[in-house]
């Protein structure tokens, strides 16, 4: 879809927001039911036996443990791989190689304007939304989280805290540096106190109408940064220090996570209230998972089988175990229908409402077909790290073939013995890949430079592409961005002390600048560079001698009005 259509589908989602708000008063004064409030809780690399509830003997999680036994859980719940992916499906219902969002890092993580998230899905319907923690699907309008539908927005930029995305200074979990509605600033106190801080007092401002609160924490995912305290118990126990630490980061989410269902609890909301809890992908590390192969990056249940527990104690039974397959792609779906909210814009989901399932177990249930797969590099490659899921059998990368009830373990290989099934699961397959492929195929949207919503666009070694891009000291990239309007603008590189003095360049299309930097030097302002309006690769480099390497950072500000 073009640009224009994006603002076109916006300003439909804005007008419905109107229209659909003051239908909500006038339902309000006229004492019909309120629709429900959304919590959704996702944490960061923490795998399905990172519980004290499934099976994990050395970490203590008893909040998390109590909204389990309160919860209907699925017991047979997917993910993506690895983080971004996983988001991009959360909040859109549709599988993440449709967005945009096909890895983590380097211009794969940016999810597609035209997405409909699920927060414009129900501020649509005249719900308060907002965001804290972890975004993980663009920096840039109109890629952000408030440019996607979150009214309130306290988010930290790229896949993490301690990234090449971090603000100069903002690279630590303790202080650290936050966009609040799009403006950065530094936060004291630990993330993940911070964010929940923020969802109370998000929920308490807006109880009285409906809301949806997204709490996403980038704990505990690394760097294993986290107060000895929290982290004590588990050293004592002589685990490994990046387990022990690890844990502590667990078990501070799961006190704050106790924090916010206590306060929904003091304010009466937990008959109004849906609150799910899942994670993003098995763990990062070697550590107790429920006797699961593989962790996360990998498609056996290791890496994509994750906790989903749903509460709402005003409709589902708590303590049902569910056992059909699911996945993050049901989530919006499954909430906007148990909201009331149909749909809106021309949004079509490949997940499936869970409702029938959440109100009845037993409920009759069509078997389905899921596909999972992650990639490194620009463009996935078919059966490369894949999975086909069906109910009771699941193959891998087009060859391993597991039955799941027998043998959820995945230790015994059964596809010698059945090629038909292969076959079919291969075919189920193809035909999938082939439907995603299709959708807008796999070039990232551009970075908006000069725009009226953001005069000061930060480049970073998150979004930049090329076949040297990488994080690495050496690394080199260039940006795919679209200068919205020409004119005079600032730019500033932000790299590595040099060791002596180099040669700063930068280069949009046509236009080139070069400066001598000095030794010592860590920046360089070029103050009046003109831009022509238009798309094109936008480079930043140092050269000293014969190497050539990539900045950190780049600023481009807008000079004039």
């Amino acid at each position: 879809m073009s640009n224009g259509r994006s603002l076109d589908r916006r300003a439909f989602l804005g007008m419905a927001a109107a229209a659909t708000a003051g239908g909500a008063m006038s339902r309000a004064a006229s004492g019909a039911p309120r629709r429900p409030n959304v919590l959704l809780i996702m944490t960061d690399d923490q795998g399905y036996g990172d519980l004290g509830c499934h099976g994990n003997t050395q970490l203590r999680t008893p909040n998390l443990d109590r909204l389990a036994a309160q919860s209907v859980q699925f017991s047979r719940f997917h993910v993506c791989p690895v983080c971004a992916p996983t988001r991009a499906s959360l909040m859109t219902g549709r599988y993440n190689y449709r967005t945009g969002a096909i890895d983590t890092y380097l211009g794969r993580a940016m999810m597609h304007p035209e997405e409909t998230t699920l927060a414009e899905h129900l501020g649509a319907a005249g719900y308060r939304t907002g965001i804290f923690g972890k975004w993980h699907l663009g920096d840039h309008y109109p890629l952000r989280a408030m440019d996607q539908g979150f009214q309130e927005s306290l988010v930290h930029r790229g896949g993490g805290i301690g990234q090449p995305s971090d603000p100069p200074g903002g690279e630590h979990y303790l202080d650290p540096i936050l966009t609040h509605n799009g403006r950065l600033g530094r936060h004291a106190g630990y993330c993940t106190d911070i964010f929940t801080d923020a969802a109370i007092r998000f929920i308490e401002a807006e109880r009285d109408r409906p809301f949806f609160a997204y709490l996403a924490t980038n704990a505990p995912h690394a760097p294993l940064e986290v107060a000895e305290t929290d982290a004590a118990p588990y050293r004592a126990m002589r685990l490994d220090d990046n387990v022990a630490r690890t844990y502590g980061m667990i078990a501070n989410v799961d006190e704050n996570i106790g924090r916010l269902l206590a306060r929904l609890t003091a304010l009466g909301l937990d008959e109004r209230t849906i609150v799910v809890f899942l994670t993003d992908n098995g763990p990062a590390g070697p550590r107790f998972n429920a006797g699961m192969r593989g962790r996360k990056g990998a498609v056996y249940d290791g890496g994509i089988r994750v906790p989903c527990f749903v509460r709402w104690t005003r409709r589902f039974a708590p303590g049902r175990p569910i056992d059909r397959i699911a996945a993050h792609i049901d989530l919006a779906p499954t909430l906007l229908e148990a909201c009331g909210v149909p749909a809106a814009g021309d949004a079509a989901f490949d997940g499936r409402s869970l409702l029938p399932l959440l109100d009845d177990p037993r409920a009759q249930w069509p078997d389905r077909t899921l596909f999972f797969q992650w990639h490194r590099g620009d463009e996935p490659v078919a059966f490369r790290a894949c999975a086909v899921r069906e109910p009771r059998y699941k193959l891998i990368d087009g060859k391993e073939l597991y039955d799941m009830v027998e043998d959820p373990g995945e230790t015994r290989d059964l596809a010698a013995g059945q090629p038909e099934r292969v076959a079919r699961m291969r075919q189920a397959y193809e035909a999938w890949f082939r439907d995603v492929s299709a959708t807008r195929g796999y070039a990232p949207p551009r970075i908006q430079i000069g725009t009226p919503h953001e005069y000061l666009v930060t480049l970073t070694r998150q979004d930049w592409r090329g076949p040297r891009a990488g994080w690495n000291a050496d690394s080199l990239g260039h940006w795919e961005v679209e200068v919205a309007r020409p004119g005079r603008y600032e730019v500033t590189l932000r790299f590595a002390r040099l060791a002596r003095p180099s040669a700063v360049r930068v280069r949009f299309g046509n236009v080139e600048r070069k400066r001598e930097s000095p030794a010592n030097a860590e920046s360089l302002t070029f103050e009046s560079v003109n831009l022509p309006a238009g798309k094109g690769m936008f480079e930043a480099w140092l050269e000293a001698g014969e190497q050539t390497v990539g900045v950190h950072q780049v600023d481009v500000k807008r000079l004039e009005p």
